[in-house]
Formats: C-alpha cells, structure tokens, sequence
C-alpha cells in the first residue's frame, strides 16, 4: 500500500509529542502492530509518529485518505478497516470535514469491537503537537484519577463563569464515568492530547456560556468565539434557548442541533484535566482538555457510558475560567483545581 509519510522531512520539533503519543499514551509495543490513519494536510504530524513507531520496531501500516477515496468521505474506505482490524494499536491524525462523522464512527466501531489501543488527533496541528501533546501525561492520569473518584461518588455538578455559565448537572449510578487522561487502554479509545473525564449525565439544566469553542465542523470555521459568546438555555437536558449574536454561528448550531430527534439533547458532561493547556487556541481536540468544563449534545457514547439513547451527531461546547462545585464542594476556582 502507498506510505509515503517516511519520504517527508521530519520536523524535530513535532517529536518530542509524537515519542509521547506512541511510547507513553498508546503504549506501543515492538511486537505490535500499529495503523497510522492520515490526510494531505496533516502528513506531517504522521511522518513523526511514523518515525517513533519505526524506531521502536514495530509492524505499521500509514494510509493517507485522499489515496482511496474523495474527501468529505461518506464512508471509511473498506481496506482501512480491514487493516485497522488486524492492529492492536491505531492512531487517527487527520482534519475533520463536513459530514464525515459517520466514517469516523465506522473507525470507532472496529476499534471498540477489537478492542484497539486508539488515539484520535481529528484536527490535530503543529501547534497541539508543541503545547498540549508535550503535557506529562503520567500526571494528568493522577489528577484525573483523583477526580474522577470524587466524580463517581457526586450526584450534583455546578458550575459559573464569568461570562454567565450558570449550569447542574444530575448524575445517575448507572451510568459511567470514564477517564480519558491521555494513557489509552483497550477499554476506551481516547482523544490525543488526553486529559478529560466524562459522563453522560441523567439531567441537566441552566445556561451554559460558550466563549471558548464549539466542536466539529464548525471549530475550523469560527474558532475561538469569546468575542461573540453562544448562549444555550438547557431545560431537562435539551436545548430551550440558543442566543448569539454572530447569527450564522447561530443558525449553523441550531441546525447541527436538528438533524435527528437526539441532536439537541446533553449526551456528554466532561471536566478537563490536562493542565498543559492554558488558554483557547480555536482548535476543539485541545482546547475541550484545558481545566473547567465542557458539554457536548447529541451522541453520549452509549456504548461506554451505558446511556439509552443514541445519536447521529455529537458537537462539544467550551467554555472559560470556570468555578466547579461536586455536591456543593468547591473543587475549581476561576480554572484553576483546589484538589
């Protein structure tokens, strides 16, 4: 198959985060295999993870998606999955189009049927590579460890902001609670940078300020909001009220929201942990693990988190500088953790 990324020059900056996204995140073991999954525009980044995983001697496959099919994808070209069923291991690191999701759960399904040690770096860049990848993930895993346990064991979640978020969440024993800190076990693929934990919560209600970013298609397209916030008023876990004044932004999420009779409903509440990332840089796979909260609507992971429910989109909502409150236990102050 073509594997050209080994024939780009190698930036040594990217390595410092590809030898943690191979040695210490996944884990990668010279007697496994590997699937390297790329586009054109982020061959880059998997030259440098292709360079970890030949220096650790492991068998790998790198496909380069505009080789088998056109981009927006409508499906994950058939030989990707074949051979991503054969890996212990993979890695996602592409930008996401509009209307690919379906080939990325199509990924997903393989990966959580095999039970594949899977980092997903959808939109990943040079500059995540430089700042959140170079986190020490080991400890991310301490923090995220030590706050999921309270997690598990609350039945309330508030949090304010500043800029108006004024937001609880309900939580129910049979749903779980997952810790995605950036070291990848089979039992749950996680996003690259790492550092969140995640539930899909029974309720959920209040206003939720979004001046960070929100997700998928339309990260890329309006990055960091701050300046023109998206307001969402969530009533018994949908969505009521969206304000904003950027009306597109507006309408596209409204719209996003709409496609299927889940897409408006809280599917995920998560609390990043990676304390590397510092400050929204308009790219939703880092800026979603920088310490406060975020909410996504639509698909909960049901598969992990037990949820009843499904959804054919997923679209996640960030926010700033956040006060947290686990059952009425102060546990973040403006961002920053008191734990």
């Amino acid at each position: 198959m073509p594997d050209r990324a080994h024939t780009l020059v190698i930036d040594e900056e990217l390595q410092p985060g590809a030898r943690n996204a191979i040695r210490d995140c996944l884990r990668l073991k010279p007697d496994e295999r590997i699937t390297i999954i790329t586009d054109e525009v982020t061959r880059e980044i998997a030259a440098a993870l292709q360079k970890e995983v030949e220096e650790l001697g492991a068998e790998h496959a790198v496909f380069v998606l505009e080789e088998y099919a056109e981009r927006p994808l409508n499906d994950m070209p058939e030989v990707v999955l074949e051979d991503l069923a054969q890996s212990q291991v993979s890695i996602f690191c592409a930008q996401s189009q509009r209307g690919e999701l379906r080939s990325r759960m199509q990924m997903s399904d393989v990966v959580n049927r095999h039970r594949i040690r899977h980092g997903h770096m959808v939109n990943i860049t040079r500059q995540i590579m430089l700042e959140g990848m170079r986190a020490d993930f080991l400890a991310v895993d301490a923090l995220s460890q030590r706050l999921i346990e309270r997690a598990r064991a609350a039945t309330r979640i508030s949090c304010r902001t500043p800029a108006g978020t004024d937001y609880e969440a309900e939580f129910s024993p049979e749903l779980k609670w997952l810790k995605t800190s950036g070291i990848i076990t089979p039992d749950k693929w996680g996003n690259l940078p790492g550092g969140e934990i995640f539930t899909s919560p029974a309720n959920s209600r209040g206003i939720f300020v979004v001046d960070g970013v929100v997700g998928d298609y339309l990260c890329q397209k309006y990055g960091d909001i701050q300046e023109t916030p998206l307001t969402i008023e969530v009533e018994n876990n949908r969505i009521r009220e969206l304000r904003c004044e950027n009306q597109e932004l507006r309408e596209e999420f409204r719209a996003y929201t709409s496609t299927d009779e889940n897409s408006d409903r809280v599917g995920e509440f998560a609390v990043g942990t990676n304390t590397a990332c510092t400050h929204v840089i308009g790219n939703i796979l880092q800026d979603e693990k920088i310490p406060g909260i975020h909410i996504a609507f639509g698909h909960p992971y049901a598969e992990h988190t037990g949820q009843t429910w499904v959804s054919k989109t997923h679209i996640d909502c960030v926010g700033r500088d956040f006060d947290i409150w686990f059952d009425g236990e102060q546990v973040m102050a403006g961002g920053k953790f008191l734990i």
